[in-house]
């Protein structure tokens, strides 16, 4: 897949450059199908916020409000009860995922019970914009310190990429640098710290961010990096 990870979403016309970019196609013109699986897992979401997402409210003007052609609802604990030769079709259809925050662990967990993790290889022209936990989940762990999911077996998740994130650098109180340099301490893999105006592009392997904010990398070895 050519993934688009945001802390987020698309909040200015860097992010908006690259996500025009990878789509190959005015946003306009573009069918996006919409995951709102990992707010279930975290205790600050509910059906407000899952209903603000799906209607593109203004919480979500940078994600599901864009403008797209069409915005369907793919909601991943619904799809082991009624098949893949009804859901597979409607992924494959679609331009793109939007995969709104949440709790990741939460959202791997149904990835994978729904066969979502396994049709990923198979849709290498597909575009993935996250955010935050959309965005985590791609990578190989997120923390203890993101884990807000009870029945969390562990932090570990997809490992898609090969670097973790740790998003909304400075919107939170508990989100500060330091914060994040106590988090990449114990994260074992390079890692970035991403605010609200940042992004990791990856497609084929080459990683770019794409940042109008702050943003600051962990490890010797990061991927894309000088």
């Amino acid at each position: 897949m050519k993934l688009l990870l945001t802390s987020g979403g698309i909040t200015n016309p860097s992010i908006h450059a690259a996500l025009v970019r990878l789509l190959g196609k005015p946003i306009a013109e573009c069918h996006a199908l919409c995951v709102p699986t990992a707010q279930w897992g975290h205790p600050k979401c509910g059906p407000a916020s899952v209903r603000g997402l799906i209607a593109g409210g203004p919480a979500w003007r940078h994600l599901s409000g864009l403008g797209w052609a069409s915005v369907g609802v793919l909601e991943l604990t619904a799809l082991p009860t009624i098949g893949a030769e009804r859901w597979v079709p409607w992924v494959r259809e679609a331009d793109l995922l939007l995969v709104d925050g949440g709790d990741a662990t939460y959202l791997c967990h149904w990835m994978r019970e729904s066969g979502l993790a396994g049709l990923l290889p198979s849709l290498p022209d597909k575009v993935w914009v996250g955010v935050s936990a959309g965005s985590m989940v791609m990578t190989p762990r997120i923390g203890t310190y993101f884990v807000e999911w009870p029945s969390a077996p562990d932090d570990r998740t997809l490992g898609v990429v090969d670097f973790s994130l740790f998003p909304h650098l400075d919107a939170f109180p508990q989100n500060t640098l330091a914060d994040a340099e106590r988090w990449a301490a114990d994260i074992g893999v390079p890692a970035y710290a991403i605010d609200e105006q940042t992004a990791v592009k990856v497609v084929d392997g080459s990683v770019e961010v794409v940042s109008e904010g702050q943003w600051k990398k962990f490890g010797s070895q990061l991927p894309g990096m000088p």
